[in-house]
């Protein structure tokens, strides 16, 4: 991963932080895209003494933020002529219904519509890189879910699990249609299940679905384990060229039937660029 760049989101914590240790390793040149720049340079500091890699910089980004987002992708466009790997793995889970500062339900917002504008004003720089990649995190969440678009964001009824699948869902439909639309470009896009990881996002969750996860947790695997994918799919040889893909375990995986619905990531694909005001560029 020498002369190679990398775009993390939620780089400070859990499997973006993993992740960035692991790239680090590796020799790439970092952005730690985070919410919280106190904190990311805190983590910067560590991964540079562990890694001896110097190359990474902390840069400001709120995914619950359209302003953040156009800021923190104007600078990344301006200070780079080069993104090489952008991996889209913040993401978040709220107890009860909140909203952003855009009126969009939370965790939809940020987990759906925050990646896919973020993605959306980064793609022409990822065009000019040359076999550049981008990877989303999802989970294996979406299979039980569906997308509400009579209800996006969650005000008939809102329930941490479902809000969270449906998002992650939408991951997925977005990875599809987007690998369709960047088809002989030379960027790939594809979407990861990480694994049942330990980390705080689960402390979200309340009553019944906190004792179901509880029944989860002998099935729970350290960060490092739940960042293999993210790393495997940013920097392997192996997935070279390889596109509109969902992985698990660092092998190719089936999604459920509803993530391959083309007219349904076409439709989600519209509303996403209305709710954005990303214009059409792909």
């Amino acid at each position: 991963m020498i002369n190679r760049t990398v775009l993390i989101t939620g780089a400070n914590t859990g499997i973006g932080r993993a992740t960035a240790e692991a790239l680090a390793t590796k020799g790439a040149s970092l952005i730690l895209a985070c919410r919280n720049t106190g904190k990311g340079e805190a983590v910067r500091r560590e991964i540079a003494k562990q890694s001896g890699n110097e190359r990474l910089e902390v840069m400001e980004l709120d995914l619950a933020s359209f302003t953040s987002i156009r800021k923190f992708a104007e600078s990344v466009n301006k200070k780079y002529d080069r993104l090489h790997v952008l991996i889209n793995n913040a993401g978040t889970m709220a107890n009860k219904r909140t909203e952003t500062e855009d009126g969009l339900e939370l965790t939809i917002g940020v987990n759906h519509f925050g990646t896919f504008l973020l993605t959306g004003l980064l793609t022409g720089l990822l065009k000019e890189s040359g076999n550049a990649r981008i990877v989303t995190v999802s989970s294996i969440a979406h299979r039980f879910s569906r997308i509400r678009l009579d209800d996006l964001h969650s005000k008939r009824r809102y329930l941490p699990s479902l809000a969270y699948g449906q998002s992650k869902l939408a991951n997925l439909l977005f990875n599809y249609e987007l690998s369709r639309r960047l088809n002989g470009t030379g960027v790939t896009a594809n979407c990861l299940h990480p694994g049942f990881v330990n980390t705080p996002f689960t402390q979200q969750l309340t009553g019944l679905e906190k004792w179901v996860n509880s029944m989860l947790n002998p099935l729970l695997i350290p960060v490092d384990k739940g960042a293999a994918t993210s790393v495997y799919l940013a920097s392997s040889p192996e997935v070279e060229g390889v596109t509109g893909k969902y992985f698990a375990r660092c092998r190719e995986a089936r999604a459920s039937k509803t993530a391959y619905d083309a007219s349904l990531a076409r439709r989600l694909w519209e509303i996403s660029e209305e709710t954005t005001g990303l214009p059409t560029t792909l």
